[in-house]
């Protein structure tokens, strides 16, 4: 009786152990899948073999498992630089210590700061209507590059209608950039003109048709 007891405690024992012994066996076995298939990364390998583990200790006898899907590992993203607000403007930090260059604005003078029309072929009624509108305008005398029969300078009569916001614009524009003046008009029309809508000389350059080259 005595032998019979110990064969019925070990005979269990001894399947316990064939069917571990078998459960590594498949365990290997599908690493060495894998590996023909592609080779596996760490981090699927880790998750392999702790999930396979795991399911060893849990259930023995139990002969198969899901692996863990692949993860790609992200690059942690570099915090953004910190700003610095000077005098109302935003600057990255590091930057507030360099010499801050003002922007360069060119501008257009005539049909984009101006619109100016021959006085003489204007009818009377435009006038009026900018007037009602509430468009500022104003006459002006421009000496031609042509000549009268005396050989004395001909002066055109202009009228000149501003864009509306123009003074404002400039002001705020000039705050932080300079300022050039760019026409392809003579400056015997364009500078009586300039000095009219820019009398605080918020322009550093003035640029007329001899500034510019024929190509």
């Amino acid at each position: 009786m005595a032998e019979l007891a110990q064969a019925e405690v070990y005979a269990p024992r001894s399947i316990q152990v064939w069917r571990t012994l078998l459960n590594w066996l498949g365990f290997f076995f599908q690493i060495f899948v894998q590996i023909i298939r592609g080779t596996p990364s760490l981090t699927q390998v880790l998750s392999f073999v702790g999930l396979r583990h795991n399911s060893l200790l849990s259930d023995s006898s139990s002969p198969c498992f899901k692996p863990l899907p692949s993860v790609e590992l992200l690059e942690p993203e570099a915090p953004e630089p910190a700003a610095v607000e000077i005098s109302g403007y935003r600057f990255a930090d590091g930057f507030h210590d360099r010499p801050l260059e003002k922007l360069t604005v060119v501008l257009d003078l005539d049909e984009t700061l101006v619109c100016a029309y021959e006085t003489s072929s204007l009818p009377d009624i435009v006038r009026t209507q900018a007037t009602e509108a509430g468009l500022k305008w104003f006459e002006l005398e421009c000496i031609s590059s042509e000549k009268e029969c005396e050989g004395k300078p001909k002066v055109n009569y202009v009228t000149v209608f501003e864009r509306p916001g123009l003074h404002e614009f400039l002001k705020q524009l000039s705050e932080f950039a300079d300022l050039v003046l760019f026409t392809a008009g003579l400056e015997g029309y364009a500078r009586p003109l300039v000095d009219r809508i820019d009398a605080e000389n918020r322009f550093s350059h003035r640029l007329y048709r001899p500034s510019t080259k024929s190509t």
